[in-house]
């Protein structure tokens, strides 16, 4: 794997790491909310070479830039749509982990031309109007530095039907800690207004659907509602998961991400 940069149009930079053969099929790799490129670190040493993955760090988090603006869905979706110009990739597979799977819906509604197909996983259709974790709550009040106590409940607070390496976890909470005050809000705030992409455009791409059942977040009927809403989707449950399926799963969300490509030229 190697780490590189782009720089937006706006002046933001970026960073995302690549696996596999550039001449591969491009799959992108979208975190969620107080995340970067590492949650996806277990599930790219599963994915075959034939593959050009990028995991990419957005805007405010981890090591990429924080500027105080660009956090609106469409401004996220905007960015990855950057991020192939930049790389000069045409068209991708676009996989997202809970809130990451909006921005990668947003993406398909806006850019369909760019888009091969989508993954999401653990991913709500929208969560406007939905009830807020306490943690999240909390995120009202933050200020900088952001509390390590806020840093591990957002990683801590979902229920887990298989345990995770402490290393991992770790990594997670310093993540979220480095997401400054002002984006944490931003984020959350636009995630809980904003309207679901798939009700305000057409989502054409091939899609899958990942949902873990134990998942304390977004229930069955939740994800039933957004494979409707995409013509053709189709929903896979993992037994005994919660909501953060690629954490529990990577091995196994890698193989249906697998799946996916595979399928594009069959």
């Amino acid at each position: 794997m190697k780490t590189s940069t782009v720089r937006l149009l706006d002046g933001t930079t970026l960073p995302y790491v690549e696996s596999g053969s550039p001449s591969g099929v491009p799959v992108v790799l979208l975190h969620a909310v107080g995340e970067s490129w590492r949650s996806w670190s277990r599930l790219l040493t599963c994915l075959p070479a034939d593959l050009r993955a990028l995991a990419l760090t957005q805007r405010g988090h981890g090591d990429a830039d924080k500027p105080a603006q660009g956090y609106r869905l469409g401004e996220a979706a905007a960015d990855v749509v950057g991020v192939l110009d930049a790389v000069g990739i045409d068209r991708a597979v676009i996989a997202g982990t809970s809130s990451g799977g909006l921005v990668a819906q947003q993406v398909a509604v806006d850019r369909p031309d760019r888009v091969s197909a989508l993954l999401l996983v653990g991913s709500p259709r929208s969560l406007r109007g939905a009830p807020a974790p306490a943690w999240v709550r909390g995120a009202d009040a933050l200020t900088d530095p952001v509390p390590r106590s806020f840093a591990r409940a957002s990683v801590e607070s979902f229920a887990m039907g298989r345990s995770l390496p402490p290393d991992f976890v770790q990594q997670m909470v310093e993540d979220a800690a480095r997401v400054p005050a002002g984006v944490w809000r931003a984020v959350v705030a636009e995630l809980f207004d904003a309207e679901p992409p798939s009700g305000t455009g057409r989502v054409a791409a091939p899609t899958v659907v990942l949902w873990g059942d134990r998942d304390e977040v977004l229930s069955r009927a939740d994800e039933e509602r957004m494979v409707a809403a995409i013509p053709g989707a189709e929903l896979r449950v993992y037994g005994g998961t919660g909501h953060l399926v690629l954490w529990e799963q990577p091995e196994r969300v890698a193989a249906d991400l697998v799946e996916l490509v595979r399928g594009l030229s069959g």
